[in-house]
């Protein structure tokens, strides 16, 4: 078996390839920036060859720039589609995997964080972590946490949007089941 641990795609037709294949696979809008983004995150393309690939599936009309709003989104045209569905085999399994999971990966990112907002502001005394746990129409939880210095408070940050809605939930659970302190009087 081979380990294929960082290792990139050493090839601009194969690149292409992988980036049809992605934008199809995912079959949802995404930016110029985001597709960017998660290319160079999956660790297996590089910064050269993907704007090289980029600017030949746009010139020859694989991939096209869609405007909506103030958002240009980057889409397969069925040419694109074509070449990902004929050629994707000529790409090893685990580099359609790679960017596939680094895209899952973006997207479950760009979710938590929707979820939560949160802020540090620096104080006499620290920081405080101050956080905003949100539903879709209204707040569910807002709370401020107390931080000795920037880097806790930035790791607390951190560790909140790996996961709010659990969050969230742990807080709720832990203030039902807080109880009133018991007092124990030993009487001689």
């Amino acid at each position: 078996m081979n380990d294929f641990n960082n290792v990139e795609l050493n090839s601009v037709h194969d690149v292409k390839v992988l980036i049809c294949y992605l934008l199809d696979k995912l079959n949802r809008p995404v930016t110029e920036e985001q597709l960017y983004e998660i290319a160079l995150n999956s660790e297996v393309i590089n910064y050269f060859y993907y704007t090289e690939a980029m600017g030949d599936l746009l010139k020859n009309q694989s991939v096209i720039k869609v405007q909506r709003g103030e958002e240009t989104y980057i889409e397969p045209t069925e040419k694109g589609r074509f070449g990902a569905d004929y050629f994707n085999e000529s790409v090893p399994y685990y580099f359609r995997k790679q960017i596939l999971k680094a895209a899952m990966y973006y997207f479950a990112r760009l979710k938590r964080e929707s979820e939560a907002d949160i802020e540090i502001a620096e104080t006499p005394n620290g920081c405080e972590v101050n956080c905003k746990i949100k539903d879709t129409r209204f707040d569910l939880m807002r709370i401020s946490l107390y931080a000795p210095d920037y880097d806790q408070a930035k790791l607390i940050k951190d560790k909140i949007l790996l996961n709010p809605a659990d969050f969230y939930s742990k807080v709720v659970g832990f203030a039902l089941e807080n109880e009133e302190e018991t007092i124990q009087i030993n009487v001689d």
